[in-house]
């Protein structure tokens, strides 16, 4: 992306995103009996980092849907979808796939799983992105948990442009700004009731239940908190802050640096104030993660940093935008390389370390190390060159040679 199109505060967000979850996992393999009492409440905070998978969904709402509202507010015809489905597929498509194709063969190997219909089964479904409607396929594949989080994310895709179809489809909202957010907000509203269905239609038994009972069974622990449904109602607030955005003058002010500051605030408060709660960080309507307060924050900030003078830029800065860059990689790749730590060192993360800080800290260096280092393999030699084919193929030249 050039400098001149890039937002603000983005490559910022998605960075944190992807920090804050590395961080989850990476605090997940400390020994919490073991550690130092001064060291107990970082460590608890630490573990909250799974509240980037909703940064993650706010700014992918928020990117995404800028362009229909460029074309709603100006009364054209609705983005291609084609080129909509082309470039989401060939953003997420590839390293997906490839790293659930690992993981699925270090089930067999590493984790000497035997090869069930129900493991092909999982396999098969996050392939297809459908793995995101049951508990039993919920998680794709047992050697990288963090994988459920793109059938989800691919919903929240196929949702945005069905929402803004019904707004193209009135002519009362074309060109009216203020109509159409109200309707988005309608929108939402008609989400969160789905939501709300959902919890009361689809309740599990406790049966199996429980992270005891491994993946499926944390999978029957979340669901049916954890719906696509649910995680579009935080995809679409991304949306309508995009929607608030391109409202603004093009000219940025010290206010939206301060409201930016705030928001950054309000997030991080929300954040710090979960432990002693649910460990997924149940808001409003059981939907995880701070539900409204931390995604509307987030969404806040977004809006914030790309009209602020100083901030916005300031935080963009080079290594923000690097680990940016490879967030994707970042996200799909982590469990992979911790699970293979673990495998081939049991005693990693202090368990045989007389100073289990120290031992985990060690161990979280060389996971970081390896992590930065195959995500920006997997950005520049597989997902990079099928952006740019998906790019190419969605060129105005390439479609007119091909027509």
């Amino acid at each position: 992306m050039r400098a001149q199109d890039r937002l603000a505060g983005a490559d910022f967000l998605r960075a944190m995103a992807c920090l804050l979850v590395l961080a989850h996992h990476l605090a997940l393999r400390l020994d919490m009996r073991r550690i130092p009492d001064e060291f107990a409440a970082t460590a608890n905070v630490l573990r909250f980092g799974n509240f980037g998978v909703a940064i993650f969904f706010v700014l992918s709402g928020f990117l995404l849907a800028r362009p229909f509202w460029h074309a709603l507010d100006a009364g054209g015809a609705m983005p291609s979808l084609g080129h909509y489905a082309i470039r989401r597929l060939a953003r997420i498509a590839p390293g997906f796939w490839v790293a659930t194709s690992v993981s699925f063969v270090l089930s067999l190997t590493l984790l000497a799983l035997p090869l069930t219909p129900e493991l092909v089964v999982r396999y098969i479904s996050g392939l297809l992105f459908m793995s995101q409607w049951h508990w039993r396929t919920f998680f794709p594949v047992e050697a990288d948990g963090p994988l459920w989080s793109i059938p989800f994310e691919v919903t929240s895709y196929v949702l945005l442009p069905v929402g803004f179809f019904v707004l193209f489809r009135l002519p009362l909202l074309r060109q009216r700004p203020f109509f159409a957010r109200a309707a988005w907000l309608c929108v939402i509203a008609v989400v969160l009731l789905a939501h709300l269905m959902i919890l009361r239609l689809f309740a599990l038994d406790d049966i199996g239940r429980g992270w005891a009972y491994g993946l499926q069974g944390g999978a029957k622990e979340w669901m049916p908190n954890y719906n696509p449904i649910g995680f579009f109602a935080v995809f679409a607030l991304g949306a309508l802050a995009a929607g608030i955005e391109v409202m603004l003058p093009a000219r940025r002010s010290p206010w939206f640096d301060a409201a930016a500051l705030l928001a950054v605030a309000v997030a991080a408060y929300r954040l710090l104030i979960s432990p002693g709660g649910s460990a997924e960080g149940y808001g409003w309507l059981h939907i995880p993660y701070g539900f409204p307060v931390f995604p509307l924050a987030v969404a806040t900030a977004l809006v914030s940093l790309s009209h602020s003078q100083r901030l916005g830029r300031l935080l963009d800065n080079a290594p923000f935008r690097y680990i940016a860059k490879i967030s994707f990689g970042i996200y799909i790749w982590q469990e992979i390389i911790l699970t293979l730590i673990q495998r081939l060192d049991p005693g990693s993360f202090g368990a045989s370390s007389e100073n289990v800080v120290t031992g985990w800290m060690q161990s979280c260096t060389l996971t970081a190390a390896l992590v930065f280092l195959v995500a920006s393999l997997s950005y520049y030699l597989l997902e990079r060159p099928v952006i740019d084919f998906g790019n190419r193929l969605t060129s105005r030249r390439l479609i007119g040679l091909l027509l």
